[in-house]
């Protein structure tokens, strides 16, 4: 019997307390996000979610967005590739706001089902990236402020029933194009900033006529 409870005890041990015991990040992944200049954070503790966030990585000018490299100190390379890194991680929120980007790097988010919240803004992102944000069926937030998106880049969001945010402001889509996906997204806010009206045109005034008398 005493045999019996060590066994139990020392397996309970192994597990951890709870049996909440937090798996470990894959340090080769962790290692490749921090040379692009990401970082990866965990969202909670004993929650296999974590978050990516690329603040320091290149902008879309192929600079860093932030301080810049000491002497010596070799620039993080660009971005596309190295997004295949995240094919290893639980990923629900990545920040790629401002980075150096392209629609071919959007390919690796295609398989990322969990991803919950992707910044895109103030990058050169057009309606071709969009197709690969289809199957994101998870995703609740999404923005694609100062990007080269249009009406026609919309259609490949019309799927993402759980969007509750998007942002659009200084994009190529337009009041009607923001409708039309209303349409399909009913509980999503599509927020395209503020808009300047129009000028109404000024009736133009009736010709004089040639005749005083007139």
């Amino acid at each position: 019997m005493r045999s019996a409870l060590i066994v139990i005890s020392l397996t309970l041990g192994l597990v951890g307390p709870g049996l909440a015991q937090e798996a470990e990040l894959d340090s080769a992944v962790v290692e490749k996000i921090e040379e692009l200049g990401g970082r990866v954070m965990r969202v909670a503790q004993n929650d296999p979610g974590v978050e990516v966030s690329f603040h320091l990585g290149r902008n879309r000018d192929g600079l860093r967005r932030h301080d810049a490299p000491k002497p010596g100190e070799p620039e993080p390379p660009a971005i596309d590739d190295g997004l295949a890194a995240l094919g290893g991680l639980e990923l629900v929120s990545l920040h790629l706001g401002g980075t150096d980007v392209t629609d071919a790097g959007l390919s690796h988010l295609a398989g990322l089902t969990s991803l919950k919240r992707l910044h895109l803004e103030n990058t050169g992102i057009t309606d071709a990236g969009l197709v690969h944000l289809a199957e994101l069926e998870e995703l609740l937030y999404l923005n694609l402020y100062q990007t080269e998106v249009s009406d026609a880049g919309l259609s490949h969001l019309q799927g993402l029933k759980n969007l509750k945010n998007l942002y659009l402001w200084q994009t190529n889509v337009t009041p009607e194009g923001a409708a039309s996906l209303k349409e399909s997204l009913t509980e999503c806010d599509v927020d395209l900033g503020w808009q300047e009206p129009e000028e109404a045109e000024e009736p133009e005034e009736a010709e004089e006529s040639a005749d005083p008398d007139a």
